[in-house]
């Protein structure tokens, strides 16, 4: 039932991503400008009256606010509140069984504390108004729960697990765990281009704007500080900026692509086909589907299939780490 419970968390962690990004790239974040409620109320459904009130006052449903939008905010803040209950149980469960798991309880308490992080960065998503530092945090957090529930899934399977010959595997953790911070970092480098809507910036390809290095301002773009399209001064954020954060997560993308295809080819190799044709596989489509975004000018639902597959990418990066991390404790 751990077990079960578990691998549970993980499921909903893997939905809520995604759900997390289409909220935001539909423009619902500040659908409900306050937390942990929406306009003081428990629904939209009680707040109907306030929603109103405020579609009214920006001239129609065009702008940030409508019941629609409101509705995409709760619901994600009503799995996200689920997801964090269950995890309070499995750490329950971690520190009350912890002599009958035979794991100490420590990877299931610290997961809750991520959460707890994770639902202050929700509050300030919408307290702060959309700040890019604060958003690229939000999904940093989610992605660090996945991540450690994926390893807490793994410890669980141990007993399935055990190579025939774990020298070639432990030969590969050194790589693994490089693979896994280059996958950290585009990922972070992609939430800040979607946080900061630069996803467009470059509509060309393999060149970006007609060129394999155009004009970029550096200093804006990656300046952690500022609101969302200001520069720190307060002014607009000009193209070159969006154009410096999207090339430089394309220049990530290639680095990552070569990095894992060879990964994935050497855990082939290592005695775990089934493993490196995932990695294979879950590289492809993400790949296939960053293109797409750029070719098909950012269509929905490849924008929120692309951060999925950033997620799943991520679990077959943490599994084949602790594949290889148990090959050298049995050797």
């Amino acid at each position: 039932m751990y077990r079960k419970l578990i691998l549970l968390a993980v499921m909903v962690t893997l939905c809520l991503i995604p759900f997390g990004a289409w909220v935001r790239l539909t423009d619902a974040g500040l659908g409900c400008p306050d937390w942990p409620g929406c306009y003081g109320k428990l629904s939209p459904t009680h707040a109907i009256d306030e929603i109103s009130r405020a579609v009214g006052a920006q001239g129609g449903e065009h702008g940030p606010v409508s019941l629609g939008k409101a509705w995409r905010e709760m619901a994600h803040r009503y799995v996200a509140t689920a997801l964090g209950l269950l995890l309070l149980i499995i750490a329950a469960w971690a520190v009350a069984r912890r002599q009958a798991l035979r794991q100490g309880p420590g990877l299931a308490l610290a997961i809750v504390g991520v959460v707890i992080l994770q639902g202050l960065f929700g509050k300030w998503t919408v307290t702060l108004l959309l700040k890019p530092a604060i958003v690229t945090g939000h999904l940093i957090g989610g992605m660090t729960v996945l991540a450690l529930l994926t390893w807490l899934a793994m410890r669980q399977m141990t007993g399935w697990l055990r190579p025939v010959d774990p020298e070639p595997l432990a030969r590969l953790l050194p790589y693994a765990r490089a693979g896994l911070a280059l996958l950290a970092i585009q990922i972070v480098l992609g939430g800040w281009v979607s946080t900061n809507y630069a996803a467009l910036a470059c509509r060309d390809l393999p060149t970006c704007q007609g060129s394999w290095w155009p004009i970029m301002n550096f200093a804006d773009a990656f300046h952690i500080g500022r609101e969302l399209g200001k520069t720190v001064t307060g002014d607009g954020l000009p193209l070159e900026a969006l154009t410096a954060i999207h090339w430089v997560h394309r220049l990530g993308a290639v680095v990552v692509t070569l990095w894992i295809a060879a990964l994935a080819l050497a855990t082939a190799r290592a005695g775990a086909p089934g493993l490196g044709l995932a990695l294979a596989g879950g590289l492809a489509a993400q790949l296939a589907l960053g293109i797409s975004n750029v070719v098909f000018g950012l269509p929905l639902p490849v924008a929120v299939a692309h951060n999925a597959g950033a997620a799943v990418l991520l679990v077959g990066i943490v599994v084949l780490n602790f594949q290889a991390h148990l090959a050298v404790r049995i050797q």
